[in-house]
């Protein structure tokens, strides 16, 4: 599988948790580079709305992977 290319070669997958300012425009075709690395949105982004206890916006959650190998 995978051809002379990928034999004894292990995927390795690197998520990250992204916390973004109130408001951002995050779409899941989006990258970002994450220490140095470039990252690939997993999933649908998640709003926080606005706090019950304050009013303030919260932020934009997201879940980012590299894939290696």
């Amino acid at each position: 599988m995978g051809g002379d290319q990928q034999q004894a070669r292990d995927t390795v997958i690197v998520g990250f948790t992204v916390y973004a300012p109130p408001d951002s425009d995050v779409l899941t075709t989006d990258q970002f580079r994450i220490r140095g690395a470039v990252c690939g949105v997993t999933g649908e982004p998640g709003d926080w709305n606005h706090s019950p206890f304050t009013g303030t916006r919260g932020p934009v959650q997201f879940a980012a992977d590299r894939v290696t190998g």
